[in-house]
């Protein structure tokens, strides 16, 4: 079974996050989803996502093509790597931490992965950062959008 693994912070899920976990589940047939912690969220970008660690993880979990959606390690970034072991990793098109060189840290953590970049999703409309500054009004959202 190839295992993709994907990692971000998802906090509320829109159509750009829809399409990144189909290209995910297109690569492989399980998919699970690592969630950045809260304090790595603070870290990284300067303010607290709007919804909580375990919030964003469970709305993770409950979309389509995902099998599995895990808080990421406050430690060792790489130990959910080495825990899943996973085929493929698909990162995000615009995801910049923790993705230089990640595909040659890979051997000496025990994975043999290919990494991919996602292909963006309408990037203008459907960008978390962007969403923040012009809330979704319901006419953007595509009917039914499975979650």
């Amino acid at each position: 079974m190839i295992t993709v693994l994907c990692f971000g912070t998802f906090d509320g899920i829109h159509p750009g996050h829809d399409d990144f976990f189909r290209q995910a589940r297109s690569l492989g047939e399980r998919v699970v989803v690592v969630i950045a912690r809260d304090a790595t969220v603070l870290d990284l970008k300067g303010q607290l996502p709007a919804n909580g660690e375990e919030e964003r993880r469970r709305m993770v979990a409950r979309h389509r093509h995902v099998d599995e959606a895990v808080l990421g390690d406050y430690e060792d970034k790489y130990a959910v790597i080495t825990q899943i072991k996973p085929n493929v990793i698909l990162l995000g098109y615009d995801q910049e931490h923790f993705t230089e060189h990640l595909e040659e840290k890979l051997p000496g953590l025990g994975v043999c992965a290919k990494v991919f970049r996602g292909e963006p999703f309408e990037p203008e409309r459907w960008k978390t950062s962007l969403l923040r500054e012009a809330p979704v009004v319901e006419e953007d959202m595509e009917v039914g959008l499975p979650l």
